[in-house]
This record gives C-alpha cells, sequence and structure tokens, in this order.
C-alpha cells in the first residue's frame, strides 16, 4: 500500500509540512509506504500551463507517484481562508490523470490537514480543499484535521508533535487513509459475481 503526501510551504519545517510528516509516520507505522512532496519540491514545479504538454521529470515523477498512490494525504495552509498557490499548482499538475483508467483521484481515500494562524482559515480552506478532493473522484476521510498554529508550537524542529491531541488527530486520520485504501484494495481483488 503506498500513500501519498502533498505539502508544505517554502518555509522548511512548517508546520504544515510537519503536519504531513507526522501523518506519514503514522501511516508507515500502519504499514503503508509512504511518500511525501514538501514544499520545497512543490516550490520547484513550475506553474502549470494546461497548453503546455512537455512536463520536467519532476513533474511527471510527482503525477506517476500520485497515479500509483492508493490513498492520498493533503496538507496546506490556510492563506486568506484558501489553500495555497504551492499545493493548489502541485493539484492542477495532476490535470495528466484525466486519462487514465483510474482518473484524478478516483476511488482513493484522500486526507485533508489544514493549518492557519486562525480557526476561520481552518474552517473555510478545509472545505475549499475538500471540494477539490471531491471534484478530482477522491473521496475525503470522515476525519479533517484543522491545526491553529496562531499559539504555542505544535512540532518541535525535528518534526515531533508537541500536543498529544493532534497527534492523536494527525494518527486517525494516517488510520483513516490506510485503513479505506486496505479495503478498496481488498475489493478490487475480489472477483465480480
Amino acid at each position: 500500500m503506498l500513500i501519498v503526501g502533498i505539502g508544505g510551504t517554502t518555509r522548511p519545517h512548517s508546520s504544515s509540512e510537519l503536519a504531513i510528516v507526522t501523518t506519514l509516520r503514522a501511516a508507515a507505522a500502519h504499514g503503508a509506504d509512504t511518500r511525501h512532496f514538501d514544499g520545497s519540491f512543490l516550490a520547484s514545479l513550475p506553474h502549470y500551463r494546461p497548453e503546455q504538454p512537455a512536463r520536467t521529470e519532476a513533474q511527471l515523477g510527482f503525477v506517476d507517484m500520485v497515479r500509483r498512490a492508493d490513498g492520498i494525504i493533503i496538507g496546506t495552509p490556510g492563506y486568506h481562508g484558501g489553500i495555497s498557490a504551492l499545493v493548489k499548482n502541485a493539484l492542477d499538475l495532476l490535470e495528466d490523470l484525466r486519462d487514465d483508467p483510474r482518473p484524478y483521484f478516483q476511488g482513493r481515500p484522500v486526507g485533508c490537514v489544514v493549518t492557519a494562524a486562525g480557526w476561520q482559515a481552518c474552517g473555510t480552506t478545509l472545505t475549499s480543499l475538500r471540494s477539490v478532493v471531491h471534484a478530482m473522484r477522491g473521496w475525503p476521510t470522515p476525519l479533517g484535521v484543522t491545526l491553529n498554529t496562531g499559539g504555542t508550537p505544535l512540532f518541535t524542529p525535528d518534526g515531533d508533535c508537541t500536543d498529544r491531541a493532534t497527534a492523536a488527530r494527525l494518527t486517525e486520520l494516517a488510520n483513516e487513509v490506510a485503513d479505506f485504501s486496505e479495503l478498496i484494495g481488498l475489493r478490487r481483488r475480489v472477483p465480480a459475481g
């Protein structure tokens, strides 16, 4: 089982990035192989241009890894109540999956994580991110995690979560993505009849 994490900011060790790291660690403890496309990777991607079919090696590798994923975890900061441009650009690039046998996120659970320096941006951004996942035929997990980063830091510089309740929610999100990925995978292997 492969779970791909997408998210972060241009600031190394941002809360968004560390939330994805924490969630992917929990998914790995659940038995998943994981891959994280962090903020520095996302910042290296050229702007998505639908009229330009040529892709860089990084773009091709990213699209292929998402194509192979059984589950996905997306994390974004809430900038002015919406998804960050870095994350949105990466999601726009996944238009390349449009004509696949399993287009976009079809048949895959997608965990959503939002960080923001206030609850209002957390809520509106989570709603926006879930809408994008639905538009891409993904199944947002029942739990979406919002983290208000306006107070005490939630992560150490090494990426360890300092808040027990936050760590528990991120672990639960990872478990939902992994569990649903396993169930969907089992269903695909059972012959119809």
